[in-house]
């Protein structure tokens, strides 16, 4: 594996280049928006400095540790594993390699727990910090890491990974996916998934018939959205944001929008937005629980 296996990010790449030429610090934390490949360049820079990159990649390489959170932070436990690794001197290579996935979910405690390291490290380990958002990371842990930025991808490095993913892919339904996938990968493969645009285009649809159709049914609506809540959990809730996010550009001039609350209940909610000069801007928000009643008398503007 090298840099090559990530497009673009071309400042990340000069970064890690550079590293490898003058010797590497101590600790890295690469950021930027999911799925632009950070997780494939923290691979491919922990192999360069392994020196297998084979068994790297594979994760088989007793000198490479990586720490992807089971939930959705990264807990004190998971961070006192990693320590007690640390310590522990190199089985084959010259250093270690530690990369922590999610670490913009690291919870209070175990921010504190990584900190005592972050600031004296084993002179042979070299820990890879790998986060979405930087907001959620106290500036001591920045403070003590080499920011590596990452940007969200072009259209033209989305649509190669889609014919790479799906190489017969008409070209009507690529452009689509690439537009929806909104410089990011990992939404892009969603969008491969037939399930993935059955759902979002169910919620387009019901979408649209707020502004759109004759007759409205706001109950029938609900259902539609709390079934396809229902039907995938967690993904359902990503595939909502993936139709917001793909329309952010184009949503950014928020005085010339007009907006719908929707509550679908068990603490979601969505706003749809609508504009003339583009189709639907769907947000999901975290909110108190409103039942299907609250939905169905916000559903459709007064």
């Amino acid at each position: 594996m090298s840099f090559e296996s990530f497009p673009e990010q071309e400042e990340a790449k000069r970064l890690l280049a550079a590293a490898l030429a003058e010797g590497p610090a101590h600790a890295y934390l690469f950021h930027g928006p999911p799925g632009v490949g950070k997780r494939r360049a923290a691979i491919a820079f922990a192999a360069e400095l392994i020196g297998d990159g084979g068994r790297v990649e594979r994760g088989t390489h007793p000198d490479l540790y990586v720490l992807e959170p089971v939930g959705d932070q990264v807990l004190i436990d998971e961070i006192r594993a990693l320590r007690r690794d640390l310590h522990m001197r190199p089985f084959e290579a010259s250093r270690r390699v530690y990369v922590l996935l999610d670490a913009h979910a690291l919870n209070e405690a175990a921010a504190d727990a990584l900190l005592k390291d972050l600031e004296e490290p084993p002179e042979y380990a070299v820990i890879v910090l790998v986060a979405d958002d930087l907001g959620p990371l106290p500036q001591t842990i920045l403070s003590r890491c080499q920011l590596v930025p990452f940007r969200r991808l072009s259209e033209t490095a989305v649509r190669a990974d889609l014919l790479e993913r799906a190489p017969g892919l008409a070209e009507e339904e690529l452009a689509a996916i690439a537009r929806l996938a909104a410089g990011r990968l990992d939404r892009g493969a969603r969008l491969l998934d037939p399930d993935g645009r059955r759902r979002r285009d169910a919620l387009l649809e019901v979408a649209r018939n707020v502004y759109a159709a004759d007759v409205f049914d706001p109950g029938e609506a609900a259902r539609t959205l709390l079934e396809g809540i229902k039907e995938r959990g967690a993904k359902a809730r990503g595939e909502a944001e993936e139709v917001a996010e793909a329309m952010e550009l184009s949503a950014r001039d928020a005085e010339r929008l007009d907006c719908t609350f929707l509550s679908v209940g068990h603490g979601l909610a969505v706003v749809l937005e609508l504009r003339q000069d583009s189709p639907i801007f769907v947000r999901p928000l975290t909110t108190g629980p409103l039942g299907l009643d609250s939905f169905a008398r916000k559903l459709r503007p007064a």
